[in-house]
């Protein structure tokens, strides 16, 4: 059974978007949405920022609490990425956008003035202006015709220079040594001073955080995320417009076969309704996600049809205007939907959410290009359901039609240094799995909610952390890893394996739990979360349930190894990016027998009623070896090894 279409409200009738122009359902079928509508987008964030422009229209100075980095770097970058979006607003209209050519115009010009009470902080070791460097060297380049090659001899002078300060700077090790690559390629474009030995390394560097099958890792270890979209993978195709014939045929070949190979996955990443899988760090930069799908039609490295990739983009733009982004204001708010503060981190600045501007990047591809003209196609999710396997990053996609969820089993992404450095848990990172229409709880009190997580109990009720996540495999539909589990003053701590297989919108985790007699272990299932009313919970022997007003449901039942103890709900509010009201159902082994226990659970997120009269359906048998045998509810059987 196919999702029917996203079925939204009339965008004509979204009142903080007055702006936007009727549905086109002949050549939009699934959102309705054309370029039109990106462009109305484009100019209302843009328009909403004058208010907080300083004087010489360099910095834009948004409400908010500032980054680590201060305020005068918070208004280079609220300039800068809203640059990004203007470029592309003014280049897509073949430069008929004379008050943003102005606009920015006057801005370069102030912001590199030494004197100016608008300059820009400089750039220095790694020091956040590194970031925002790119983004004006990306505009620079995409509007040359229009701003630079028209500005003052004087101007250009001081921009180069104030972009020269990357030469020779040191770099954050991570996606960040790809800004200095944009920013020195620039310099090179434009006869000024510039280390080809520092674009090429910042290249080798990528090099050696390529895992396999169009997936990096952002740095060393294991950082897999949404940098892969919106940086590793974009900033090698922005790099070779502005090289041009002085970037290498061959690397740019690699880079864009490593994108076809990314697409192929990520275009699974999105939800019916249009939402990005809820997972990573920069969540507030929200359908930048799109970005890649974009890149991928400008470089000519992209697996999808036209028709797909505007209607998944267009799907997470829309998504996010139909739920108040942007503000009334016309602003983009530190948060998910509105503001929620801990999606972001400490680099976050009021102006940090425009990241988003890359989102806009498909605007530069002609009006009568296939992307936009095209009849729109639906998503994959929307047409059968899919489990798909990731071995590079240790992940494993399962999404249904029905309901149009998407899922992520997550046996791979920590975000910790290697080894033997130590960090704590994040909850966007080291949960066992992520979805397009959940988000982890991430309450005040403490660092990490039970959601989506398997813990052994310290005596006080403390819960053990996941940590540094090993991965076993990913492969068709089943991941699997290992983690140690630390209780306070003991040790080396013990060791927790867990195999998932997946089959439609079910999960079974398959645990193997190593820890001292007596131990409680618990664990979480899904968290749901709503603005309108806390969900209800329902709980049983050996099994709890949370649902949400609309019907999305989250059950967890102990199949093998738990007691027949009552299941429990925890409640939250104000912890979960997805309303304001939160719960999750757990299961607990008051005490642990010693040694290693096998202990199996059923987990499902789903919004199909059908799939929650089944939830009984599910039987597991355990053998004598170790070795478990899994019956879904509509017959499919798996094995488990021991």
């Amino acid at each position: 059974m196919s999702a029917p279409h996203v079925s939204l409200p009339d965008p004509t009738h979204l009142p903080h978007l007055p702006q936007l122009p009727p549905p086109d359902p002949l050549t939009s079928p699934v959102t309705g949405w054309t370029r039109a509508h990106w462009e109305a987008i484009a100019d209302r964030l843009l328009d909403a920022l004058l208010p907080y422009a300083s004087p010489g229209l360099a910095q834009y100075r948004l409400p908010g609490p500032p980054s680590h980095s201060g305020p005068w770097s918070d208004g280079l970058e609220g300039f800068a990425r809203s640059f990004l979006l203007a470029a592309f607003r003014i280049a897509g209209s073949g430069g008929r956008q004379p008050g943003l050519i102005e606009r920015y115009a006057a801005g370069l010009a102030a912001g590199t003035d030494p004197h100016s009470p608008d300059r820009w902080p400089p750039i220095t070791d790694r020091g956040q202006p590194m970031v925002e460097a790119a983004s004006l060297a990306i505009a620079l380049h995409e509007t040359r015709p229009w701003i630079w090659d028209r500005l003052d001899d004087r101007v250009r002078q001081r921009i180069a220079d104030w972009l020269g300060g990357f030469v020779g700077a040191v770099v954050n090790d991570s996606n960040w040594r790809l800004f200095q690559v944009i920013t020195e390629e620039f310099l090179a474009s434009v006869g000024a001073p510039h280390s080809r030995r520092e674009i090429d390394a910042g290249l080798a560097r990528l090099e050696d955080w390529y895992r396999g099958d169009g997936w990096y890792t952002d740095g060393d270890g294991r950082k897999f995320d949404y940098y892969n979209a919106w940086a590793l993978h974009l900033y090698p195709v922005l790099w070779a417009r502005i090289a041009g014939p002085r970037a290498d045929p061959g690397l740019v070949a690699g880079h864009r076969a490593r994108l076809r190979s990314f697409l192929h996955d990520h275009q699974h990443f999105f939800g019916a309704d249009g939402a990005p899988v809820h997972q990573g760090r920069s969540l507030t930069y929200r359908f930048a996600t799109t970005a890649p799908l974009w890149a991928g039609v400008l470089a000519d490295a992209t697996p999808l049809p036209p028709g797909r990739t505007r209607r998944l983009a267009s799907g997470a733009l829309r998504h996010f205007a139909e739920r108040g982004v942007p503000d009334e204001q016309g602003l983009l708010t530190l948060g998910w939907y509105g503001p929620f503060l801990p999606v972001t981190q400490r680099y976050s600045g009021p102006a940090s959410p425009y990241w988003a501007s890359k989102a806009f990047l498909g605007l530069l591809l002609p009006a009568d290009h296939p992307v936009w003209t095209a009849t729109e196609e639906p998503g994959p999710v929307e047409s059968a359901d899919v489990h798909l396997g990731l071995p590079a990053p240790g992940w494993l996609l399962h999404s249904t039609a029905t309901d149009g969820i998407v899922r992520l089993v997550n046996h791979g992404s920590d975000r910790l240094p290697p080894p033997p450095a130590t960090a704590e848990d994040s909850p966007h990172y080291a949960r066992f799995a992520y979805s397009s229409a959940t988000a982890p709880e991430t309450p005040r009190a403490q660092h990490s909610g039970p959601d989506n997580h398997i813990a052994l109990l310290a005596p006080d009720g403390t819960p053990t952390p996941r940590g540094r996540i090993h991965p076993l495999g990913a492969e068709g539909a089943r991941a699997a890893s290992w983690h140690q589990a630390l209780l306070p003053g003991g040790g080396a701590g013990h060791r927790i394996e867990t195999v998932s297989v997946v089959h439609g919108p079910w999960e079974v985790r398959v645990h193997r739990v190593d820890a001292p007699p007596g131990t409680p272990v618990r664990e979480g299932g899904w968290a749901v979360a709503d603005d309108t009313a806390p969900p209800t919970a329902r709980t049983g022997p050996g099994w709890a349930r949370v649902r949400r007003t609309d019907g999305l449901t989250s059950a967890l039942v102990g199949l093998h190894g738990w007691s027949d103890d009552e299941g429990t709900v925890v409640a939250a509010v104000g912890g979960n990016a997805y309303g304001h009201h939160s719960a999750t159902p757990l299961l607990t082994l008051p005490s642990h027998p010693g040694g290693t226990h096998l202990l199996v659970t059923l987990v499902v997120l789903s919004a199909d009623p059908a799939v929650h009269a089944l939830v009984e359906g599910t039987r597991v048998r355990a053998g004598a070896d170790g070795g478990v045998e899994i019956r879904f509810p509509d017959g499919t059987r798996e094995s488990v090894a021991p």
